[in-house]
Formats: C-alpha cells, structure tokens, sequence
C-alpha cells in the first residue's frame, strides 16, 4: 500500500509522461509535491520502485516508466481529464433555436472502441455551438462505442470537430489509420513510434508507426441528447 506522497508522485509521473512521452524532472517532483528539497524524492523514487510501480530506464537520465498504477485510483487520476464542453437538452432541442455560429456538417460515424470506415459523406448538418472561436473549420461526427467513457464521451453523442493535422501530446482526436479506418483517441507520440488510447480501462492501447496515422481534427465539443 503507498502512502500519500507515494501515490500523489507516481501519478504526477504518469500524468507528465502521457501529456509529453518525457519523466519530469527531480525539481518539477519537488515542486508537485511541495517538498523542501530533492531527497526527499529519491527516497520516494526508490520506494516506488521497490514496490513495483515504476522502473528506471538505464542509460538515460531521469528516465522513468510507469508500470502500474495503484487500485485505488480514479478515472480521473489516471487520465488526462477532458471536460466536453456539452451542449444540454439534445440537437432536436438545439436545431431550433437562434444560432449564430453557422452550422457545420455531421460526417456520418466514429468509432469510441473498434474502428470503423473512414470518415463518410455529409449525413445531416447541427449548429456550432455559439461559445466555440469560429477560427477555422469544423465537422461533427455520431460517436459508436464506449471507449471514451472516463474522457465524458458517450456512446450516441455527437462530437464537434475542429479541422487540424496536428495535435498535441494528450490531445483527443480523430486519427486515420492507413488511410481507411477512423477512430477517436487520445493521441500519444514518442520516438517513431503513435499510441491511441482509450479512455477506458478495458480496452488496450493501440501503437502504429508514424506514416500510419493522420490526424483529422481535435475535439473542442459535443452534442449530447438527455
């Protein structure tokens, strides 16, 4: 069992390594933990990894890879928490009101779990949500499945898209795998190598070379129906 400032650490070093693929330094962990000086972290570091929670990686400085996390944990400690900016009520409700933002086009589907056909044509069209910067372009997508749970992300919702093809580390996205296959993940990258995560812990992440995914778009918001 860890102690406060064990578990409180080693989720810092997670949360860094899944937003920047890098362990954060002896002083950012001083300072997370509000701690007058760096022994106190070595002493830290080293429990944790007696306990098997987390492996120095040789021949590299402040190198750190997580290998568990503790049972206890939330959701929302483990992952980067995405809060949807959600539009209440459902787009029968929202298609008739006032809008001033224009109206973008919904894409047909995406997969939240097992990948699906690439992004469709033109299915319906909903109105972009006035508190969005209209600095770009925008798609909305039906999301099918539940992998994105713990990101807020239901099954049925529809999610807004703003056109990109790059994204930030920790970033939620609609990624193209081989030029055929959509999904909606949370993207990762490290060295040559592209993970996709899932926001529930009951599906694997899923690891390509980089010349295999293109990123589509970010996701800013959603349509959920109550």
């Amino acid at each position: 069992m860890l102690t406060k400032k064990q578990k409180n650490l080693l989720l810092f070093i997670n949360k860094k390594l899944r937003s920047s693929g890098v362990s954060p330094s002896y002083e950012e962990m001083k300072i997370s933990l509000n701690l007058k000086s760096k022994s106190g972290i070595h002493r830290l570091i080293s429990a944790l990894e007696e306990r098997g929670f987390i492996k120095r990686l040789a021949h590299k400085a402040r190198a750190l890879e997580v290998i568990k996390l503790p049972e206890t944990a939330s959701a929302n400690d483990i992952y980067n928490s995405f809060s949807p900016s959600v539009i209440r009520g459902g787009l029968d409700e929202t298609v008739n009101k006032k809008n001033e933002g224009g109206e973008i086009s919904v894409l047909g589907s995406i997969a939240a779990g097992t990948p699906i056909e690439a992004i469709q044509n033109e299915v319906s069209k909903i109105p972009l949500p006035n508190n969005i910067e209209k600095n770009g372009e925008f798609f909305g997508l039906k999301v099918k499945g539940d992998s994105m749970i713990e990101a807020g992300i239901n099954d049925g919702d529809t999610v807004i898209v703003k056109k990109t093809e790059t994204a930030e580390n920790g970033k939620i996205v609609v990624a193209l795998i081989d030029d055929n296959e959509a999904m909606l993940k949370r993207i990762r990258r490290k060295g040559k190598t592209v993970a996709l995560e899932s926001a529930n812990r009951n599906y694997e992440t899923k690891i390509f070379g980089p010349d295999r995914v293109k990123v589509q778009g970010i996701l800013v918001s959603l349509y959920r129906n109550f």
